[in-house]
């Protein structure tokens, strides 16, 4: 994943985030004193509900520039996720200011309401203009923080947005209220005058909203509660990729801005190391192409396909219990089915090891093809001690003679050559090319290959290995 683009040792990301968080800091200064002051000089307690709404808010906003501030940091050794949690926490706090202030306005309000003497409100121009002059400002910084906060999917501006929305609500219920009181005073009907403590409850109440929503999805995030759209996306998009037979496991957590995913893969296990590695990759592309700057780690399990055939799950089950094999025959006889090969184990092994190690592979076998009749295993030494053998040069007049015949015998047009003859102690080791026509199917190839072989081991019986190559005419005759 790129890194962001940086101004020093701050990102690109973080300036603007840290930019419009100190703004709004300085908004909320601004709100909190007019609205104070306005509301102890006419008594309204809309007005006043709205500065201690504002003054929180002020809390709050700072706490939103602390928090973009360490969620910003890098990662280090004892926050290998990085800091974006102090994010998840700011949201917290802030909601649990704003349920502070319901409760204060909530009893002052019913006090008023029901308890207390009638509380004159001077609604004069004052009043109306600083509740007209806070629904422009908070219009203006929700806006400019709800873009920041979805550009940056930053949690702690979302709560600042939010709150700065819902005053443009509140202060909208208190500018009724100081209509109420004005309208009662003029038409005689001093019960408009409650509009105001009644206003005042209806902040409360959009407030207790917001809170709701806050709190619950900070909450959330801090106990890694997966966002379940963000998971759903993962899974399709992994799943997607050609390759994966299926997706056993997806994990998703948000820390602050960051969204982290665990993916598990299945995938067919006769595919190679590479293949499996490039699915991996290709997956992760998926993924970060739908859910964008996701750090995302896959891991790969092996499974067998649904019609994965004998030979394939033979070479796969060998290979897991370190085993190389070739020569794989399965024969089928009235209903039942064989197999036989050979397995390579190292040359280090002791009879009893190499054969409790065989043993341990035909038991998966059987577990993973139920119903085989009888295995067969040959068992062949592998490795650098058995792979290099002293040899020197040895006559070829007995194998040019014996191919010969053989060809002579089946009127062939197989063209031998490069022929090499040596001996390893009391053996022969034969190798030679020969040429075929290139439209010749590979198995009848291999049929001829085995004619010849068992024609040369019958005419000279010293002969040992033998290794024959074939290839089309087209690439020449040597």
């Amino acid at each position: 994943m790129e890194p962001p683009p940086t101004v020093g040792h701050v990102s690109e990301a973080d300036r603007e985030k840290r930019s419009v968080a100190l703004s709004s800091l300085l908004a909320a200064i601004l709100l909190t004193g007019t609205k104070l002051g306005v509301g102890l000089w006419t008594n309204s307690l809309g007005v006043l509900s709205e500065a201690a709404h504002s003054g929180l808010d002020l809390v709050a906003a700072a706490m939103t520039l602390w928090a973009v501030r360490v969620s910003g940091k890098p990662a280090d050794v004892e926050h290998a996720y990085g800091h974006g949690k102090v994010e998840n926490l700011s949201a917290l706090g802030e909601t649990l200011l704003l349920l502070v202030t319901c409760v204060w306005i909530i009893y002052e309000s019913i006090r008023r309401l029901f308890f207390a003497a009638a509380v004159h409100v001077d609604a004069n121009v004052w009043a109306f203009l600083v509740v007209v002059m806070s629904i422009a400002i908070d219009y203006s910084r929700s806006r400019a923080l709800g873009r920041a906060a979805k550009k940056h999917d930053s949690q702690a501006l979302e709560a600042d947005a939010l709150h700065f929305s819902t005053d443009i609500w509140s202060s909208s219920v208190v500018l009724i209220g100081l209509i109420g009181v004005v309208v009662g005073s003029q038409i005689g009907q001093p019960w408009l005058a409650q509009a105001d403590s009644v206003a005042a409850l209806g902040v409360a109440a959009i407030v207790i909203a917001v809170c709701y929503k806050l709190g619950k999805k900070a909450i959330d995030d801090l106990l890694d509660i997966s966002p379940g759209h963000v998971r759903d996306r993962v899974a399709s998009a992994a799943a997607a990729v050609p390759g994966v037979v299926g997706v056993s496991q997806v994990r998703v957590r948000r820390s602050g801005p960051e969204v982290f995913a665990d993916v598990t893969l299945s995938v067919d296990h006769a595919a190679s190391f590479q293949k499996t590695h490039d699915i991996a990759d290709e997956a992760e592309k998926a993924i970060r192409a739908v859910v964008p700057k996701v750090d995302v780690v896959v891991h790969v399990e092996p499974v067998a396909a649904a019609d994965e055939d004998v030979l394939t799950t033979v070479r796969v089950l060998a290979g897991r219990h370190g085993l190389g094999a070739h020569g794989i025959r399965v024969y089928e006889e009235q209903g039942r089915r064989f197999v036989e090969l050979h397995i390579e184990v190292r040359d280090s092994l002791t009879l009893e090891e190499a054969h409790r190690q065989a043993d341990d592979f035909e038991e998966a076998l059987r577990r993973a093809v139920p119903g085989l009749a009888e295995i067969v295993t040959h068992l062949e030494p592998s490795g650098e001690e058995s792979a290099i053998v002293q040899a020197e040069t040895a006559s070829r007049q007995e194998i040019d003679q014996a191919i010969r015949e053989f060809l002579q015998k089946n009127d062939l047009a197989l063209v031998p050559h490069d022929v090499k003859v040596q001996r390893t102690g009391r053996r022969l080791a034969v190798s030679f090319h020969c040429t075929l026509d290139a439209e010749t199917s590979i198995t009848a190839a291999h049929e001829l290959t085995e004619r010849l072989e068992t024609h040369l081991r019958a005419k000279v019986p010293s002969v040992g290995r033998v290794v024959i190559h074939v290839e089309p005419s087209s690439s020449g005759d040597g």
